[in-house]
């Protein structure tokens, strides 16, 4: 059974130096008052593996203009201008990812993989330094798997037991995210006693904590 916490006991639990997983689509479906709590929290040096940096105003953004990241490994980050800024001063290491690819190294990291080969960045600098072999006649690059010490996702219903379901675009990353951490603490806009097992897409086994939203 999953321990029901407040935002601020998780992200009292982060330290300096963490890797986290922050689940979300430019802060739909994202754990945004866990983020909240991680700003108050001012933890810094952190890696972000997430599929952008938001908006300035919402989400893992704010972590961005609070300066709480070392590194990001993302897919994107049009939408916040201050996480190109930190880039371009050197103040923030980037990892951009093709999104497809992103997700793949998060999915692999749960499943226990080592690594992927894709055809996706042959040619581009997204293959510089990158193991390559060629597999029924078209190159293709080697992927590392991605992990994290803490998943943060975002679920619209869970139970006590930690099942969880998303609402519409909101799944997006979630369910591989919850994968990929040693910690996965789901933040859910309403907790039932019970799910019917047919609604449960992120089973409770791998969810330790829960942060609830109807209260």
């Amino acid at each position: 059974m999953a321990k029901i916490i407040t935002a601020d006991e998780a992200a009292a639990m982060v330290s300096d130096g963490d890797t986290i997983l922050v689940g979300g689509f430019l802060a739909v479906g994202s754990p945004e008052a866990i983020c909240d709590a991680l700003v108050s929290s001012n933890v810094k040096n952190l890696t972000l593996i997430c599929n952008d940096t938001g908006w300035p105003e919402r989400g893992v953004g704010k972590l961005i203009i609070n300066k709480q990241f070392k590194k990001v490994i993302a897919s994107h980050l049009g939408t916040n201008k201050e996480t190109g800024r930190q880039m371009s001063e050197g103040e923030l290491e980037v990892e951009l990812n093709p999104q497809g690819t992103l997700i793949e190294r998060i999915r692999a990291g749960g499943v226990g993989l080592g690594g992927f080969y894709t055809p996706t960045g042959v040619g581009t600098p997204v293959a510089e330094g990158k193991e390559t072999r060629v597999i029924n006649g078209r190159e293709m690059l080697l992927e590392m798997p991605l992990r994290g010490k803490f998943a943060f996702i975002k679920a619209f219903v869970g139970d006590k037991h930690g099942n969880l379901r998303y609402q519409a675009t909101g799944r997006n990353f979630n369910p591989e995210i919850a994968l990929a951490a040693d910690i996965v603490i789901a933040e859910v806009d309403h907790l039932v006693d019970f799910m019917d097992p047919d609604d449960v897409v992120t089973p409770g086994v791998l969810v330790d904590y829960i942060v609830r939203r109807d209260i």
